[in-house]
């Protein structure tokens, strides 16, 4: 199910939902509406190895706005972190966003329990669109889980995505295993 919006607030009372900055006007029916940070970043090398451990560069979106190119990956963040204890986040695009030709995210759309961090967004357009900081880019929906999480996003050995940013964050596929247990790479 669902978590209604009496549902998110109560939650966030009882602290197994966490969104900071918090502002009420951002709260929807069943949904949180999230905005884009001031920084991107894209990959430095034209070619991507899922075996290595691609750089990226990161910049400033600037006061005037930024215009995405329609042929290059860019790696957002959002300006608010956020920390789920009891549900699964899911992060979708606006609708008024995708309108726009603008998608976030490739595949990345799930959070885990236990994940607090900010949400890199992978953003791609289908025509070129200029885009602010602090603009809202999606929203974060909430689903009940059933049972307890024996292991938590934010307590797992291997989980590649704990350190709190507010830049966004590369891929980090070189550091995953192979299907028999050994190191990916």
């Amino acid at each position: 199910m669902i978590l209604t919006d009496s549902d998110i607030l109560r939650e966030i009372e009882a602290k197994t939902i966490v969104i900071e900055p918090y502002r009420r006007e951002c709260l929807g029916s069943n949904s949180y509406d999230v905005h884009l940070g001031a920084v991107l970043a894209i990959y430095t090398s034209p070619v991507l190895d899922a075996r290595e451990h691609n750089e990226i560069e990161y910049f400033t979106i600037p006061e005037e706005g930024f215009v995405l190119r329609t042929d290059t990956l860019y790696l957002g963040v959002t300006e608010e972190y956020t920390e789920t204890h009891r549900h699964v986040p899911f992060l979708e695009g606006k609708s008024s966003v995708g309108r726009l030709g603008i998608d976030i995210h490739a595949t990345a759309g799930k959070g885990d329990v236990g994940f607090s961090n900010t949400w890199t967004l992978e953003i791609s357009v289908k025509q070129p669109v200029r885009i602010y900081a602090g603009m809202p880019i999606g929203q974060l929906i909430y689903f009940e889980v059933s049972g307890d999480c024996l292991t938590p996003y934010s307590t797992k050995a291997n989980a590649k995505y704990n350190t709190r940013t507010i830049k966004p964050v590369e891929s980090m596929m070189f550091k995953n295993y192979d299907s028999t247990g050994k190191k990916w790479k």
